[in-house]
């Protein structure tokens, strides 16, 4: 099974199952000199961590980071690190019933057309369990990040029909951790949350979108063609369990504007060149022209629910069958970290590849 593997310069590969003993990521690539130490990777964990919540799986990980190489005395030696996250918590025994259920939504069926075996154990590689390895690998990135001075910011914007209307730049994005939400604006929060409660309660589940910017990007990064740069932060979102989309600046609102309305106007002070709007996102040709790096990220509701569903057996019987294990009755909480994560390691790949073209 290929396809564990993300990066040019900035290389992240990551292994093990969602009940296994252990998830971990290699990366390969990292500059020297990073102070780097288990417990800013235990930070970002936490973020994501299962059980922090009522609204979230109660899967009870402690999710602590080890780092196993590529580190002396908190710093990067420039060699691969390894990080590994133990499992404690699996309870494979709550999936056996599923052993032999094809369950709506998942990866079970395609799992097991392509490649003759699945892992019924919480769906093996196709769990979210394998985003903690991302999110490991994301807190070394984000430290290369602060040294140059970007920041990531995402933050939950909607949840089903709840929306924040607010624009980005009127919120204070240091408070997206001050709620269970992450949702910086704290009377929609309690919407949300209330919202959340009752769906699971009802043993159903509810979708919805994650906003993200990036501050501080330099003009630059990116290439034409395939290797531009939001559509390696495309790729790397839409990979991300339960993503079923993502739009960059204007997005889809783009196409009911005329060009007259659409384009980024450039204008100068003291030597900067700025775009009086930004409905590219900050990216355009492929390319970070300097802007903030806007886009937004829908995901779907958790295809496991508490409630009886139709479906197949492996034999291809018709059957009913209701949800077991613990789960998230809404993905965009614990989902915030894991796309912060993905962001920064793109950002940070294609900056080692700018600087590479420099010299």
């Amino acid at each position: 099974m290929a396809g564990n593997s993300f990066g040019k310069l900035f290389c992240i590969t990551t292994y093990g199952e969602s009940h296994g003993p252990a998830m971990g990521v290699i990366i390969d690539g990292c500059p020297p000199g990073i102070e780097l130490t288990e417990d800013m990777v235990n930070v970002e964990l936490a973020r994501r961590r299962p059980g922090q919540s009522a609204i979230v799986s109660q899967r009870k990980e402690q999710d602590q980071a080890i780092i196993l190489s590529g580190v002396y005395e908190g710093i990067t030696t420039g060699t691969p690190i390894a990080i590994q996250i133990n499992n404690e918590d699996p309870k494979s025994k709550d999936y056996k019933s599923l052993e032999n259920i094809f369950r709506p939504s998942h990866a079970d069926y395609t799992y097991k057309a392509k490649y003759g075996f699945r892992d019924h154990r919480g769906g093996g590689r196709a769990s979210a369990r394998e985003t903690v390895a991302r999110v490991a690998a994301g807190a070394v990135a984000k430290r290369i990040l602060m040294q140059e001075g970007i920041e990531v910011f995402s933050y939950v914007q909607s949840v089903g029909n709840i929306f924040l209307e607010k624009e980005y730049q009127s919120l204070d994005l240091n408070s997206i951790d001050a709620n269970e939400v992450r949702c910086p604006d704290a009377e929609t929060a309690k919407q949300m949350f209330q919202y959340i409660q009752d769906i699971k309660k009802n043993g159903d589940s509810i979708g919805g979108t994650i906003f993200t910017v990036v501050k501080g990007c330099p003009v630059g990064l990116g290439a034409p063609v395939f290797d531009k740069l939001h559509a390696d932060i495309g790729k790397v979102i839409l990979s991300i369990n339960a993503c079923k989309g993502i739009e960059f600046g204007s997005g889809f609102e783009g196409a009911k504007m005329l060009g007259s309305e659409h384009n980024d106007v450039f204008s100068t002070d003291d030597n900067n060149v700025f775009t009086l709007t930004n409905h590219s996102g900050g990216i355009q040709g492929g390319i970070s022209n300097g802007m903030d790096i806007t886009f937004r990220s829908v995901f779907k509701p958790v295809a496991t629910i508490i409630k009886e569903q139709d479906t197949l057996d492996t034999n291809f019987n018709k059957i009913t069958f209701k949800g077991v294990g613990r789960h998230d009755p809404c993905v965009l909480p614990r989902a915030v970290p894991i796309v912060d994560s993905m962001t920064a390691i793109v950002l940070v790949d294609h900056f080692l590849r700018n600087l590479k073209l420099k010299k």
